[in-house]
């Protein structure tokens, strides 16, 4: 296990000195800012790679491909294959240029809250979910949606207010599962020739439908599912401990590693945590939320997981703008020092 830094979709010169001086190997982007309007090339890939070890790094993953590479395919909408041979071509050039995984999600309404300001420790900025608020289409202009095809310049999570689909846009979680499945067996075999692994993350939140689109990652039962629809090492889990949290707490967290650790499906890590569960939740600082920190990281180590552990969410720290170094400075050096305690055996 190693902690690597990540969620920037820019190699500035400050986020990768920020990784290089916490003393990490690697860094992952989110959504990284590369050309193209289907697919990303080789050429732009390797151009990031090669920037990223200047600076005496790798790249670990790429996470979230823009929207409109794949909204066809998750819509079942003709223009679908198209879009699948573009992400075939992505993944295969990917691999080509040595970035190893690929990140994804199924999520057509992004990730949602309903509010975002001083409500963490200390009047830190944290985000809230309240379903009630979420599912009351009249109240739907007070939703935030993560919408990274639509990112706020310098800012950490890129909350905009209003930006989820239109209602004319409706789909079942029987339609949602089969058009992710046809996905699946159309992209992995360019995968496992690339040597590249594809994780799916979790849905944020785990509500099972907003406005009526439906949400299939809501549980891990669902995970499962979605991490073994073909039998290939190249398909897991990016494992976003937060939002499984939001499911049921440290039982589903722990239970979440044990079965999909197991199977050898977790890809990479969120070590991030919220305070309640589903309907009602607020993301907060690690160790104040629903989850002992170290007993997850004594379950990957049991597990024997291998893969790396981002931060993920970082409350906003006084002064905390743009990036939130300050606020993801405290939450890797926290996850910095389970690793050392964890792995040196001196948790017991």
């Amino acid at each position: 296990m190693r902690v690597a830094v990540g969620q920037s979709p820019v190699a500035t010169d400050e986020y990768l000195a920020f990784a290089a001086q916490l003393g990490v190997e690697g860094v992952q982007f989110n959504t990284p800012d590369l050309p193209g309007d289907h697919r990303w090339e080789y050429e732009d890939i390797k151009r990031l790679v090669d920037r990223v070890a200047e600076f005496g790094l790798r790249i670990e993953a790429f996470e979230n491909l823009p929207n409109h590479f794949y909204d066809k395919v998750l819509l079942g909408l003709p223009g679908r294959d198209e879009q699948i041979e573009n992400v075939r071509a992505t993944i295969t050039n990917m691999g080509r240029a040595g970035v190893p995984i690929l990140g994804l999600n199924v999520m057509l309404q992004s990730v949602w809250r309903t509010d975002v300001g001083p409500y963490g420790r200390g009047g830190a900025t944290v985000s809230v979910y309240d379903h009630d608020v979420a599912s009351d289409p009249s109240r739907l202009e007070e939703v935030w949606v993560a919408r990274r095809d639509r990112r706020v310049a310098d800012a950490k999570d890129s909350w905009v207010r209003g930006e989820h689909l239109g209602n004319e846009v409706t789909i079942t979680h029987d339609e949602l599962w089969a058009n992710v499945e046809y996905f699946v067996r159309s992209i992995v075999p360019a995968a496992e020739e690339a040597g590249v692994r594809i994780g799916f993350h979790p849905d944020d939140p785990p509500a099972e439908e907003l406005h009526g689109v439906a949400r299939i990652l809501t549980s891990v039962d669902a995970l499962v599912r979605a991490a073994t629809i073909v039998d290939s090492p190249a398909l897991g889990i990016e494992l976003c401990l937060g939002t499984v949290s939001e499911m049921g707490g440290e039982p589903a967290v722990l239970d979440a590693i044990e079965r999909l650790g197991s199977r050898g499906k977790i890809l990479y890590v969120h070590l991030r945590d919220v305070a309640g569960t589903m309907p009602r939740f607020r993301e907060c600082f690690l160790g104040e939320g629903n989850y002992s920190p170290l007993r997850v990281i004594q379950a990957l180590h049991r597990v024997g997981f291998d893969g790396f552990i981002l931060d993920d969410h970082t409350p906003g720290l006084v002064n905390d703008e743009g990036y939130g170094y300050r606020g993801r400075a405290h939450a890797i050096g926290y996850i910095q020092a389970l690793l050392d305690v964890v792995t040196s055996g001196a948790a017991g």
